[in-house]
């Protein structure tokens, strides 16, 4: 019913006084005493600078969890430069090394702390683990500042459990598989995949064993014609390595394929292999120079004759791999040069490189860069007779080339406030929900 007093024009007037004060009282919260939320704002300020440089830590939860330090996003307004690095375990979980680099005031104060994941731990369980972790390594700097009256330290005793032996004696093994289906009218797709793996890591002794297969079906339905395109797969990779000191290891490799994309229908490849570290492996998480030696022999029998007339072959090849993986305040390089070749022609033979590079040039820029190309001449395997049409269009064979190469490069440039304290999680922890918003 209208409001036979107030005309609508001036009713909706009265209402914007109305929502401004709804909107205060909802924002409303009882007051801190002035002179404490003064004590407390003063004191972390002296709290040290942190910056945390790692590309998997839920940084959102850190930041909520542990609010006795301030963290910046610049490395270079740092105090303290927390570097996270990881490798794989052989439980298949991963060893995570947080680096602590003191600097301006804490100038040569540094520390180490380890935390080992599971293969089974939540992302939560993980994100816990890494900041009780973060929490034990900044204790160091906290302690040299006045929020160190603010801390509380406490132990939590445990009972004392008996050792229970390994049943599994450090083997662990893992099954996956998946399925995708999709179509419309003229397409139709599906894939299928399973994988069976089995390792054991040793500080002495390495193995891995992997079995691998897929198969990947697309059917097209064009102007009455009807076209279909099957690709299969398997693999079977085996590894054993021995470690012979901090530099050096020695093994072997066993590796099977099948492949309809490489004209393979069974090949078999064991290959003893040598591998010299310029750093101690005990640094792995921070740089590694390591130069790999092969050398395979390879007995393969082709799906259709190949362009050299042949149905099967035994090959014997070396290579030659240098890789470079280098993590440090400044950002980090990966770069691996790969050579190999065939000894019955030394003119078959392929060259590959690539590279990963993430650096800070100066405050607030990055430079990111990321490529690879190969010089191709051993394409042994291709078959016979010119590709058809659909061949090439649905990728189902390897085609003749004489090279291949990738490249990106990025460049960012953050300015603003040095502090990245707060957490604001509404609307999605990005400030974009789930759901779309839009404002006229």
């Amino acid at each position: 019913m209208r409001d036979p007093v107030t005309p609508p024009a001036r009713r909706g007037l009265l209402a914007v006084p109305a929502c401004v004060a709804l909107l205060m009282l909802v924002a409303a919260r009882p007051a801190m005493p002035q002179g404490a939320a003064t004590d407390v704002e003063t004191l972390k300020k002296t709290a040290p600078r942190v910056y945390i440089d790692c590309a998997d830590c839920d940084l959102d939860y850190i930041r909520t969890e542990m609010t006795f330090v301030n963290y910046v996003r610049d490395r270079k307004e740092a105090q303290v430069h927390v570097l996270v690095t990881s490798l794989a375990t052989g439980s298949g979980g991963r060893e995570y090394t947080l680096t602590f680099l003191g600097a301006r005031d804490f100038q040569g104060v540094n520390d180490v702390q380890k935390y080992f994941s599971n293969r089974t731990d939540t992302a939560d369980e993980l994100r816990q683990g890494l900041t009780k972790a973060l929490k034990i390594g900044l204790m160091s700097y906290v302690a040299r500042t006045p929020m160190a009256a603010r801390l509380a330290v406490s132990w939590a005793a445990e009972e004392s459990r008996a050792a229970v032996p390994d049943a599994w004696d450090n083997w662990v093994m893992a099954v996956s598989g998946n399925g995708f289906f999709s179509g419309e009218q003229s397409t139709s797709s599906r894939s299928l995949s399973l994988d069976l793996s089995a390792n054991r890591v040793t500080p002495a002794l390495k193995v891995r064993l992997s079995l691998s297969g897929s198969s990947y079906r697309d059917h097209f339905d064009y102007e009455g014609q009807s076209i279909d395109s099957l690709s299969e797969s398997f693999s079977f990779k085996g590894l054993a390595v021995k470690s012979l000191g901090e530099h050096w290891s020695a093994g072997v490799y066993l590796n099977a394929l099948s492949s309809s994309y490489d004209n393979i229908r069974f090949s078999i490849s064991p290959a003893p292999a040598i591998e010299y570290n310029v750093f101690p492996y005990s640094l792995s998480t921070r740089r590694q120079l390591r130069i790999l030696y092969t050398l395979g022999w390879e007995a393969v029998r082709y799906r259709e004759v190949t362009i050299y007339d042949k149905r099967s072959e035994s090959l014997l090849r070396q290579s030659l791999a240098i890789t470079l993986d280098v993590k440090e305040r400044w950002g980090s390089v990966s770069t691996t040069l790969e050579g190999a070749h065939y000894f019955y022609d030394l003119g078959k033979y392929h060259l590959e490189l690539t590279t990963n590079i993430n650096l800070q040039l100066f405050k607030g820029v990055h430079l990111y860069a990321f490529g690879g190309g190969s010089r191709i001449h051993d394409q042994i395997f291709l078959p016979k007779g010119q590709a058809s049409l659909e061949d090439v269009l649905l990728q189902r064979r390897q085609l003749e080339t004489g090279y291949n190469f990738f490249f990106g490069v990025g460049l960012s440039y953050t300015f603003g406030s040095i502090y990245t304290n707060v957490v604001n999680p509404r609307f999605g922890g990005d400030g974009a929900g789930s759901a779309s918003s839009y404002v006229d």
